[in-house]
């Protein structure tokens, strides 16, 4: 009788965006609770998301962004998007979801690999020591492609 192989979910995270980052890390949050081996790969504006200086600062953008239901020239005058940041936060906070940096540090203590795209970090003058200490390695496409062999692969 032969076992079962494990699941694998490996997610790309290419934004930066408050609202782009939670979709990513309560979708690898759910995978390990359900046991899955969970990989969340940062690229291009997600790299954002892990570093040290911006993490703590991400924002909602209602410029381009039809999920606001506001007008374009709306979202573009001065404070909406720190207007749109706040009413996310709150909205987050009600539903007991921590802060981006903390649900980082909860889903690699659960065993996800966290892990910084080296192309990306390269074109951003990233180093290792500007990222969040949760950063496993940075990796190259075809690494963290390898890595993912199997997996079920997101794109957010």
């Amino acid at each position: 009788m032969s076992e079962e192989p494990t699941r694998k979910l490996s997610i790309i995270c290419s934004k930066g965006s408050l609202d782009m980052a939670y979709p990513a890390l309560v979708l690898a949050n759910a995978g390990r609770m359900m046991g899955i081996d969970v990989n969340l790969f940062f690229t291009f504006w997600g790299m954002d998301v892990i570093n040290k200086k911006k993490v703590s600062h991400l924002k909602v953008v209602p410029v381009g962004n039809p999920a606001m239901h506001m007008p374009q020239a709306v979202g573009g005058f001065p404070g909406m998007t720190d207007l749109a940041t706040g009413m996310m936060k709150k909205e987050i906070e009600k539903l007991d979801m921590p802060p981006v940096d903390e649900f980082l540090e909860m889903i690699h203590d659960a065993g996800a690999g966290i892990y910084a795209c080296r192309m990306a970090a390269d074109m951003m003058g990233m180093e290792r020591e500007d990222m969040i200490d949760e950063v496993d390695e940075i990796l190259g496409a075809m690494e963290f492609l390898e890595m993912s062999e199997g997996a079920q692969m997101l794109f957010i």
